[in-house]
């Protein structure tokens, strides 16, 4: 019997029993499941954050491809992302699980699919915090800056991305309910605040761009002379916002109702980001005053500069603080679903020092040492920042590089898996296959565009360093394979009392 539910209202999946699937699945249940549906739809919204990726990457939007890559390539990406969510999403709820991708790649190809996609997924999701937090220092030295006349150094810069790191580390200490509380504000501070922006910038300037500029305005900074070349490259800018949907998965343990509230969460956090993200990007290329003065800008944020011309110092340090606020929801949500990975991968002795990062508190019932492990290690890989201006793009290339390649390979495999796959209770129906391999293919396409130099001539500081990340973590879980694979392993679904109490003593 097919099993075709969508998020409509009218087919409504009934609750089932999460905590006996878990166990069924072959872990046993310590994480405190407090987050609703929409909490957990608020916490992949959250992440994908319109005002941290939009706002940090426009200013490479204006030299990669310039309106129009900027406004049709987000139409197109949105569509793309949109079917690789929605096959994801299928896949999720037959899995809900911490370990989200890398379980559902260990369960439908085998225990070396699940590790390089853990590996990737964990680097992505890592990538994330450090570029979303470092995107917001840069937002918050740029507020300094027209606030009192603060200088923005790399030095300082750096300084206020830890602050940042540390404030997220210790917000998702208190546990899944104050993030989930926290993302649900998130949620309506990301809509008002696009709506704020966008209704300032129409209604405020005396002067706006044409239609024909914001939709067909090509501009090429890249050194490269290919238009075609040039506006791939430019897609990064929507690719790396539309990034980080699986966190409603990786809460899944948390969530009541998972098996459906995750898919739809995912679902629905991609569509709704679509649609006010077009507005945010549309609202801020009308306002343009100056092209050039905006890509120079003083404050070193492009929409900074935009928000100063057409809405003076007052009007513009007001909006900033609004974006620096749901980046600093971004950051926090991505900090919980990047924690939760390393707990679960570590459950599965996956990661060195498993013992350690697979602690979960009594008290609150979060992983506290996969929280600060997270943050970490995201300070380190913006350390490069300090030295090189182009540190800051390579982050956000670590984290599309590492966390698109591993959406696809769950899909894949249970495309491959053919009528093996048991879909749970939200399932594409026939629509499956159609959507599913479209999103294999975007992924492989993106993957590769994303690897290619972004600047002509390429030099150490233009490098594109995607592809070393890449070849630096594939080779990194292969060495440690070979240190780890006898321990390593999912569990096997319906585990006796016994395994399964072990599998808690090694947690709790």
């Amino acid at each position: 019997m097919s099993r075709t539910i969508w998020a409509g209202p009218e087919q409504k999946a009934p609750p089932m029993d999460e905590e006996q699937r878990l166990r069924e699945l072959g872990y046993q249940p310590v994480l405190a499941r407090r987050m609703g549906g929409f909490g957990n739809f608020a916490i992949s919204f959250s992440v994908i954050s319109i005002l941290s990726g939009c706002m940090t990457l426009y200013g490479f939007g204006l030299g990669t491809g310039g309106p129009a890559v900027m406004m049709w390539g987000w139409a197109g990406v949105g569509l793309f992302v949109l079917c690789v969510g929605m096959a994801l999403a299928e896949v999720t709820s037959a899995y809900p699980t911490s370990g989200a991708l890398y379980y559902m790649a260990d369960r439908l190809g085998g225990r070396r699919w699940g590790w390089y996609t853990g590996w990737l997924n964990l680097l992505g999701l890592l990538g994330a915090i450090a570029g979303i937090d470092y995107g917001a220092a840069l937002f918050t030295g740029a507020f300094l800056n027209l606030q009192f006349g603060f200088q923005p150094t790399p030095g300082s810069t750096f300084l206020i991305f830890l602050g940042i790191l540390l404030l997220h580390a210790v917000l998702n200490l208190f546990g899944v309910r104050l993030v989930s509380v926290l993302n649900s504000i998130s949620v309506w501070w990301h809509l008002t605040g696009v709506a704020l922006i966008v209704g300032a910038l129409a209604i405020v300037p005396d002067r706006h761009q044409s239609a024909e500029f914001v939709f067909t305005e090509f501009v090429n900074d890249t050194g490269w002379a290919s238009p075609f070349y040039v506006a791939a490259v430019g897609l990064l800018l929507a690719q790396y916002t539309f990034s980080g949907y699986d966190a409603s998965a990786h809460l899944s343990e948390e969530t009541s109702n998972a098996s459906v509230s995750a898919a739809k969460g995912i679902v629905r956090a991609i569509w709704v980001s679509w649609i006010a993200g077009f507005a945010l990007l549309a609202g801020l290329t009308f306002a343009i005053q100056d092209y050039a003065g905006t890509q120079n800008s003083a404050t070193g944020v492009p929409p900074a500069q935009i928000l100063l011309d057409a809405l003076g110092t007052g009007g513009a340090t007001a909006l900033l603080l609004v974006v620096i606020v749901a980046q600093l929801f971004c950051g926090n949500a991505e900090v919980a679903a990047a924690s939760r990975m390393v707990f679960a991968f570590s459950r599965d002795n996956a990661l060195p020092a498993s013992a350690r990062w697979r602690k979960v508190s009594s008290r609150t019932q979060t992983p506290v040492n996969a929280v600060w492990l997270s943050v970490a290690v995201a300070a380190v890989l913006a350390l490069p920042s300090l030295y090189s201006a182009t540190a800051y793009g390579a982050v956000t290339a670590i984290n599309v590089i590492g966390i698109t390649p591993a959406y696809a390979i769950p899909v894949y495999l249970r495309l491959r898996a053919g009528d093996r796959f048991q879909p749970g209770p939200w399932s594409l129906g026939r629509w499956s296959k159609p959507i599913g391999w479209t999103a294999v293919g975007w992924v492989a396409v993106v993957t590769v565009l994303f690897c290619l130099p972004q600047k002509s001539p390429v030099t150490i500081d233009s490098m594109n360093y995607a592809v070393i990340a890449l070849a630096a973590v594939l080779v990194l879980a292969s060495v440690w394979w070979y240190v780890a694979r006898r321990s390593y392993g999912t569990p096997a679904p319906y585990g006796n009392a016994r395994e399964q109490a072990e599998i808690s003593e090694g947690i709790v």
